[in-house]
């Protein structure tokens, strides 16, 4: 393809010195979630766009990944939460196989923060409360998306959310769609990256140890 080759040298000359403050075990505290939290706080802090967009990664019993980017909307000592489509593509895999991962890429920061855990369904009382939280346009729109299967053109979509407006107007309670809910991350590792000069970047992970953590430095 023509200008491929010029595109390569370009991508190939793409780099940048990282040069914030570095991560050492001494500034780890014992638990990871509260090294999460002050980051998260930073990020939002230095007017990082939407902190907390989170990269789900899941994948089928064979192996084969997806990911996506999804909104995290809770954080407690067990876990992460986002909420979404239970039908759709992350919610058929997470449904056959509960492993995934996580990943804030906080690049304006010079970080990243990475998970590894299993997700688990959010009862029906917490998905109800988040939902009744929402803008009603984001409510009703997730009526009108069958999230990840085939839609016949955007007008069809949209017809199908004017309809749904008119059945939901402003100001109607509007419930939970059937194939809606959330999921709660327990986080299994955690690693924190930093970048740093030369490309000597720290990594260091957090793994669960019974009801405490172990940690260790990685290799950048």
């Amino acid at each position: 393809m023509p200008g491929v080759s010029g595109d390569d040298e370009r991508l190939r000359a793409m780099r940048r010195e990282y040069s914030d403050a570095g991560l050492l075990e001494a500034d780890l505290p014992a638990d990871p979630l509260e090294l999460f939290q002050r980051w998260f706080d930073e990020a939002q802090s230095a007017g990082v766009h939407e902190p907390n967009a989170v990269v789900v990664a899941t994948a089928t019993p064979h192996g084969v990944p997806s990911s996506r980017l999804v909104l995290l909307k809770g954080l407690s000592p067990s876990g992460f939460v986002f909420f979404t489509n239970t039908a759709s593509r992350k919610g058929g895999e997470l449904a056959a196989n509960p492993h995934c991962a996580l990943l804030f890429p906080w690049h304006a920061l010079e970080r990243q923060v990475r998970v590894e855990g299993r997700a688990e369904m959010l009862a029906p009382a917490e998905v109800e409360s988040y939902f009744a939280s929402r803008p009603h346009g984001a409510r009703v729109g997730a009526h009108a998306s069958r999230q990840s299967r085939p839609v016949n053109g955007r007008d069809a979509l949209e017809a199908d959310y004017e309809a749904l407006l008119q059945r939901y107007p402003e100001g109607e309670d509007v419930p939970v769609p059937e194939e809606w809910g959330g999921y709660r991350v327990r986080p299994e590792v955690l690693e924190f990256w930093q970048g740093r000069p030369s490309r000597l970047h720290d990594r260091l992970v957090y793994t669960r140890d019974g009801e405490s953590w172990s940690t260790r430095r990685l290799a950048p």
